[in-house]
Order: structure tokens, then C-alpha cells, then sequence
């Protein structure tokens, strides 16, 4: 047992030393390491000698790249549906610019839905506000 236990902190030990001295840049990498990590570790103490963690550190290492893999993929698809979203909603607004009582001007954004307007406390508008409606919030 202690055999077993020595083996697996070499092999833990060095899984470790290649992770620092390395470096992992995407979360692919990330994955395989923690994957061939764990799966040396397993195999190790299921097999009782080297290759039984050779054999585990590649099956780790294999599912770790994928699940890192998928995973970036997936933060991928995130970004372009947030900057999709962003990008829409910079198309959906329009900014006034609303002169005040002492000539100082103040900006006013409106979202465009349908025929109509928003306006930033949600007051709906069925056409372009004029400069007295949107006053309020100028000083």
C-alpha cells in the first residue's frame, strides 16, 4: 500500500511540475492536465504499477482535452450571441439631445420598438418625442 501511495505522489508530483513549468494558455490545456493528472493518479492505484497509470493519464489526458474543448467552444458561442445582442441594441437606440432653461444641452437615449419609442423611465411615445415632451429630463 504504500508502494502505491508513493507512486501516486510521484506521478501527482510531476503532473504538477509540468502544469507549472508549462503553463496551460487555453482551457483545452487546463482540462487535459487536470485530466492526465487525475487519470495517472486512478490508474496508478487501480493498476499496482506504471502502466496502469500510463494507460490512465492517457484516457484522463484524451477526455480532459474534449471537455476543454467543448467548454471553449461554448464561451465562444456566448461572446458572438452577447455581441449580437449588443450590437442590435445600439441599432435600437437613438440619442436626443435636449437644449435646457440655461442653454446647456442634455442627452436623452430612446429605444426604438415598432412604429414607436421608449423612453428611459419606459414611457411609451407612438412617434419622435418632441423637445418638450422629453424636458423632464433636462434641467
Amino acid at each position: 500500500m504504500l508502494k502505491k501511495v508513493i507512486e501516486f505522489s510521484m506521478v501527482a508530483a510531476i503532473c504538477i511540475a509540468v502544469g507549472l513549468f508549462t503553463g496551460c494558455e487555453t482551457e483545452a490545456q487546463n482540462s487535459a492536465l487536470l485530466g492526465t493528472a487525475i487519470g495517472a493518479g486512478i490508474g496508478a492505484l487501480a493498476g499496482g504499477d506504471s502502466e496502469g497509470a500510463l494507460i490512465g493519464g492517457a484516457i484522463g489526458g484524451g477526455i480532459g482535452l474534449m471537455a476543454g474543448k467543448d467548454a471553449e467552444q461554448k464561451k465562444a458561442q456566448q461572446s458572438t450571441q452577447r455581441q449580437i445582442a449588443d450590437l442590435r441594441a445600439d441599432q435600437n437606440t437613438v440619442t436626443v439631445w435636449i437644449t435646457n432653461s440655461n442653454g446647456s444641452k442634455t442627452e436623452v437615449r430612446l429605444r426604438r420598438e415598432g412604429s414607436g419609442f421608449i423612453g428611459p423611465r419606459g414611457e411609451r411615445y407612438d412617434s419622435m418625442p418632441t423637445n418638450e415632451q422629453l424636458s423632464v429630463y433636462g434641467m
